[in-house]
C-alpha cells in the first residue's frame, strides 16, 4: 500500500508545474531555488547537515544534481515520547479559549504547544504542592517566604548560641594535649607506612581479569539510545520542504526500526495521522514522513508574526535563508525526543 500511494504521489508531483516566483512571505512556500538557498544556509550554520545527490535515476530536474536533499545522520533519541506525553500538552481547546475564541484554523492540528521534561514536571509538581500547603502564622495569615526564612534563621542562631556556650567549657589542658599529639604526628617515621604487599596489589590491578572487569563495567555505563537519520526533501506539489525519518535500534545491531517502533517517537496526536510511513523519493526503504499539506499555512503564520514582532526594530524581518531553521523548530514539536541540530534560537507565535 505505501508503494502504490508513493507512486501516485510521485506522478502528481511530476505533473505539477514548478513554482517560479517567490511566495515566501505571502504563502509560506518556496521555489526550488529558494529551497537550495535555505539549505545552503543550514549546511553552513549546522555542519551536521549535508547535501546529498542520491540515486542518479531518481534525481529531480528542478534541483541541482548534487543538492537533491539534505541529510543528518546518527541523531540521538534518548527516550520515548510516551514518557513526556503524560507531563503536559496544552490542548487546542485551551489555546482557543485563551485567544478569546476557537475559530476554524486549518493549521490548528499542528500546534502542540508544550511538552515538559521529567525534571521540569517534578519542579512543577513541587511548586503546586507548596501552593496547596501554605504555612500560617499565629493570626492565621500566610507566612511570606522571606518571613519564613527569617524565622528559620532565628531558630538556627539560638541553637548555635547554646552550642557555642558548651564548646567554650573545654579546658586549656585538653587543647594543650591535642597540640602535643599533632607535633608528634608531624615527625612520624614514614617507614611505618610501608606496605609489604604493594607489589602484589600492583600485579592484581594490571591482571587481565581485572582489566576485563573494568572494561565490562565501563561498557555497562554507556547509555544506549536509538538513533535516527533525518532528511529534508523539496515537495514540488506542496512547494515546501518535507521531513523524512529512519530510526535504528538501541541494541547496537543497527537494525532499522519498524513503522510502529518509529511512531513511539512521535507525539501520539500525529502518529499515523500527520506522520505516516511512505517510501523515500531518494533513499531505499520506507521512512516515517511528516505530511507537508499544512507546512505552507503554518510557515506563513510564523513568518507573518516574526515580521510583526520585528516591525519596530532595525531588522526588516525573516528572509528565505532562515526558512529551514524556522521549519525545523516547529517540526520539533511533533518529534520532541529526536535531538537534531538547528542551532538558531527561533521564537515566534503561531497565533493567527
Amino acid at each position: 500500500m505505501p508503494s502504490l500511494l508513493s507512486n501516485l504521489k510521485s506522478a502528481r508531483e511530476y505533473l505539477t508545474p514548478t513554482l517560479k516566483s517567490s511566495a515566501f512571505l505571502t504563502r509560506g512556500v518556496l521555489t526550488p531555488e529558494e529551497f537550495v538557498k535555505a539549505g545552503d544556509e543550514l549546511v553552513y550554520k549546522c555542519p551536521t547537515w549535508t547535501w546529498e545527490g542520491g540515486d542518479p535515476s531518481k534525481r529531480k530536474a528542478h534541483l541541482p544534481p548534487d543538492k537533491q536533499f539534505l541529510m543528518t545522520r546518527n541523531v540521538p533519541c534518548t527516550e520515548r515520547v510516551s514518557s513526556l506525553e503524560n507531563v503536559v500538552a496544552v490542548s487546542h481547546s485551551e489555546g482557543a479559549s485563551a485567544d478569546g475564541g476557537g475559530g476554524d484554523d486549518d493549521d490548528g492540528d499542528w500546534l502542540v504547544s508544550q511538552v515538559l521534561s521529567a525534571e521540569e514536571k517534578k519542579k512543577h509538581d513541587e511548586k503546586e504542592l507548596e501552593d496547596e500547603f501554605d504555612i500560617l502564622d499565629d493570626e492565621g495569615e500566610v507566612v511570606a517566604e522571606m518571613k519564613l526564612a527569617a524565622m528559620t534563621l532565628g531558630g538556627d542562631d539560638a541553637a548555635g548560641d547554646e552550642a557555642g556556650k558548651e564548646s567554650n567549657t573545654k579546658s586549656d589542658a585538653d587543647v594543650a594535649a591535642a597540640t602535643d599529639d599533632a607535633d608528634d604526628d608531624e615527625y612520624a617515621d614514614m617507614d611505618d607506612f610501608e606496605d609489604d604487599d604493594i607489589m602484589e596489589d600492583e600485579a592484581a590491578v594490571t591482571s587481565p581479569a581485572v582489566a576485563a572487569d573494568a572494561t565490562t563495567s565501563t561498557n555497562d555505563d554507556i547509555l544506549k539510545v536509538r538513533t535516527y537519520d533525518l532528511s529534508i526533501t523539496y515537495d514540488k506539489y506542496y512547494q515546501t520542504p518535507r521531513i523524512w525519518l529512519m530510526g535504528y535500534a538501541d541494541d547496537g545491531s543497527s537494525r532499522p526500526l519498524t513503522g510502529d517502533e518509529m511512531m513511539q517517537d512521535v507525539i501520539s496526536d500525529y502518529a499515523h495521522r500527520t506522520v505516516t510511513i511512505e517510501n523515500h523519493p531518494h533513499v531505499h526503504g520506507p521512512h516515517a514522513s511528516i505530511h507537508p499539506c499544512q507546512h505552507g499555512a503554518v510557515m506563513k503564520t510564523i513568518v507573518r508574526n516574526l515580521t510583526k514582532d520585528q516591525a519596530e526594530g532595525e531588522e526588516s524581518g525573516p528572509t528565505v535563508e532562515v526558512y529551514l531553521f524556522i521549519f525545523l523548530k516547529f517540526v520539533s514539536s511533533m518529534i520532541p525526543t529526536i535531538s537534531y541540530d538547528f542551532t538558531m534560537d527561533v521564537s515566534a507565535s503561531t497565533k493567527k
